[in-house]
């Protein structure tokens, strides 16, 4: 394992942030690493170039930590539901690690509070991006494992994500209402959704997206949100309910 940390810092180059500031994060995951270059490895986006190009690995760590996860997932949920179902088990388990509950989690420790991106990416709003909170956590994920090992990985991921993982994917939140649709019209209608974009709002900063969905020409349902995948998912929703599935 040192051979690996030692090749995977070797590539990595960057400015040291006061030591207080990943303290504190280590507090907050009831995490102390031994290596500190580590953590700050998993927390440096790829958005920054260090003076001699030597680039941060954060997208390798993002890659085993996500394998590291699903292990994890896979292997606690095939404890806790002795009698359930392959397929009631791959669907639990892709939404634990999908983007969207990971980014709920990263939020829970305020994770993009430690990041370190470009001027660019903070000004795109990088340190709330779902797409960096997620790979961040998995990143972290990686970090504990090889500071540590997979029994800290495991530790961690238990009581940070899986911690009332069941309560958030039976939110709304989490809920794919255009899978659930889709599967129901092509079951019962040999047919799928057609959504159907009714107007678009406001600056492109702040649109409002309004959706309609229909079956078979028939309209079942409106929704609205500020991206087309929002409200698609709200209209979807609304379909839902009229059709009580």
């Amino acid at each position: 394992m040192k051979k690996i940390i030692k090749s995977l810092l070797s590539q990595f180059s960057y400015k040291n942030p006061k030591k207080s500031f990943h303290e504190e994060l280590q507090k907050k995951i009831d995490y102390k690493f031994n290596s500190s270059d580590l953590l700050k490895a998993a927390l440096t986006h790829t958005s920054i170039n260090s003076s001699n190009s030597k680039s941060s690995p954060f997208e390798r760590m993002e890659f085993l930590g996500d394998s590291i996860l699903g292990l994890i997932v896979a292997e606690e949920l095939f404890l806790k539901y002795p009698d359930s179902p392959e397929g009631n088990l791959s669907k639990i388990k892709s939404k634990i690690v999908s983007q969207k509950f990971l980014t709920i989690k990263a939020k829970e420790i305020n994770l993009g509070d430690y990041l370190l991106l470009s001027s660019e990416a903070i000004q795109d709003g990088g340190k709330k991006l779902p797409s960096i909170l997620s790979d961040a956590m998995e990143s972290l994920i990686c970090a504990i494992y090889l500071d540590g090992n997979i029994g800290f990985a495991r530790k961690f991921i238990k009581d940070f994500i899986l911690l009332n993982f069941e309560k958030f994917i039976k939110s709304d939140e989490m809920t794919n209402y255009k899978s659930i649709l889709q599967e129901y019209t092509q079951s019962r209608f040999q047919n799928i959704p057609k959504y159907k974009i009714v107007s678009e709002k406001g600056p492109d900063h702040n649109k409002i997206f309004t959706i309609k969905v229909f079956i078979n020409d028939e309209l079942f349902g409106e929704g609205k949100g500020a991206n087309k995948k929002e409200a698609q998912q709200n209209a979807a929703k609304v379909a839902c309910l009229k059709l009580k599935i």
